[in-house]
């Protein structure tokens, strides 16, 4: 019970920082939706066998739903205003997520699983601060993926950081918040 609380708390603090990112006409329009229109929107980031059990938090820390298997679902990222991808994510990625908002260094040690079954926002692949898709940079949009944290770089070693190769590849490789992620489905060029 005392973990629960201790990942609630963090979850909370995690999804505040993010809000705080979010822009005033974003943030705006998402809170003219409902809870149940957020949840249903949660939901569908992960297995029924996942999310029917799961936390539903808003990118603001209010609680939609309480769940009990240490799983928290968010109808969106917060980072991008008016995105509306969502995700599922263990304990580890929540921790993950408080330290990209906070702009700190990242590690775990054991293994960190995020669903996005709907898909992701158009990203830079090597720099996660990158806001121009001009840039030269390699961006990717994602359809519906796994994202995985590793306790060791050393176990990621051959896989490939070009997402356009097939298969499982880094993202933001060369910063503390490197992680594999895993398309489920075939993606544009």
């Amino acid at each position: 019970m005392q973990r629960l609380k201790k990942l609630r708390s963090l979850t909370i603090a995690v999804v505040s920082s993010f809000a705080c990112l979010s822009l005033a006409a974003g943030a705006w329009a998402q809170d003219q939706e409902s809870a149940a229109d957020k949840i249903a929107r949660a939901i569908t980031a992960a297995p029924a066998d996942i999310t029917d059990k799961a936390t539903i938090m808003d990118v603001d820390g209010t609680i939609l739903r309480e769940g009990s298997n240490g799983w928290t679902c968010l109808p969106d990222i917060g980072l991008i205003p008016g995105d509306t991808h969502p995700l599922c994510n263990d304990a580890a990625w929540m921790s993950w997520m408080a330290a990209a908002a906070a702009g700190e260094p990242f590690s775990t040690d054991i293994l960190g699983v995020s669903y996005m079954l709907a898909g992701d926002a158009l990203v830079n692949n090597d720099d996660p601060a990158a806001t121009d898709p001009n840039d030269g940079g390699v961006w990717v949009q994602e359809g519906p993926h796994l994202m995985m944290l590793m306790p060791s770089t050393a176990m990621m070693a051959d896989l490939p950081h070009d997402p356009f190769a097939g298969g499982p590849y880094i993202m933001w490789d060369k910063t503390p918040l490197v992680h594999v992620m895993v398309p489920l489905d075939a993606k544009a060029k």
